[in-house]
């Protein structure tokens, strides 16, 4: 447990000292965030933001997690896995900025040469699990537990893309795609730890920790937007962990809001393609309750909550499932 805290720590003071100067850079190189025209009216103030904030969260939690890690001796294969995808994620996100930037619009990498990235990655812890693990094929909810067999590669890539895109739509406002973060990260590492997996709990925790100090520069109004280069890469990560650490369906309370955003962009794109009507005002859903009046401070702190909650009784499922409770 003391180990996961200093890994916490760490990744928030890091995430803080090294946003100051990468900041400072990106103000300089006048980097910034370009709107889409379909963004709510709001959003055209926050043109020309510094993004690609996700490149000093990512240090900030490989290295507080490497430290922890060597100084816990705890540095495993799984854990190093975990790192290597995390990075693979930051690399093909910033590829996808890069791209927008480039081209002075919102515009990156295309649906499909983003998705195949995304598998191609998901495709390293599967492969790493299945081949170390006997039991990995088995998905378990409580005490009854199904052996998928050849399906389970397919399903666990599944939930690590799924969980790098449903991240990537959830960060949309200043704030909101960290503030639902910290809580599901903080959940992960409490499972992790408690089953034994402290090597991945500390990579979890140096997350928690550095969404936190990134919230410094990320909270309404932003001074830098973390951009598909943190937000594929963190969100690839939570898939990663659940994968890992054999909690897939408990991943579905932790990222409840993360599933909750993509559900709605599913939702509104059938029911406009089917019947030509729209459910909500816009999708994802956190534009939906901007044009509902609702601030951006509000939303945040709403969703942030929910993701809380959600977390927390993951927390509950598990204790149950292990006899804790």
């Amino acid at each position: 447990m003391i180990m996961i805290t200093v890994a916490f720590l760490l990744g928030v003071v890091l995430c803080m000292l090294f946003g100051v100067p990468y900041i400072d850079i990106l103000k300089k190189k006048t980097i910034g965030q370009y709107i889409k025209d379909v963004a709510p009216e709001n959003h055209a103030k926050k043109e020309g933001t510094p993004t690609t904030g996700g490149v000093f969260i990512i240090a900030a939690v490989i290295l507080a997690s490497l430290t922890t890690l060597s100084l816990a001796r705890e540095l495993t294969e799984a854990a190093l896995i975990a790192i290597m995808t995390l990075v693979f994620y930051t690399a093909a996100g910033f590829q996808d900025d890069y791209i927008k930037i480039k081209g002075k619009g919102n515009d990156g990498l295309t649906p499909r040469g983003k998705l195949f990235r995304q598998i191609a990655i998901a495709l390293l812890p599967t492969l790493f699990l299945i081949t170390t693990d006997p039991q990995a094929c088995n998905f378990a909810i409580g005490n009854f537990t199904i052996n998928l067999g050849w399906f389970y590669p397919f399903f666990a890539v599944f939930i690590i893309t799924g969980a790098s895109n449903a991240y990537n739509l959830t960060d949309g406002l200043d704030g909101l795609a960290a503030g639902c973060g910290v809580p599901a990260f903080i959940a992960c590492s409490f499972i992790l730890m408690i089953s034994g997996n402290t090597d991945l709990a500390i990579i979890s925790a140096a997350v928690a920790g550095a969404l936190i100090g990134f919230l410094k520069y990320n909270k309404p109004k932003a001074e830098v937007f973390m951009g598909d280069t943190g937000s594929l890469a963190v969100g690839g990560l939570l898939g990663t962990l659940a994968v890992l650490g054999k909690f897939e369906f408990l991943l579905i309370f932790i990222a409840a809001v993360f599933v909750w955003e993509t559900l709605s962009v599913i939702i509104q794109v059938v029911s406009f393609k089917t019947t030509g009507k729209r459910v909500f005002k816009m999708a994802p859903i956190h534009h939906h309750f901007e044009l509902l009046g609702w601030s951006e401070k509000k939303i945040v702190a709403v969703f942030a909550f929910k993701s809380f909650i959600f977390s927390f009784a993951a927390l509950i499922f598990f204790g149950i499932f292990r006899g804790l409770i």
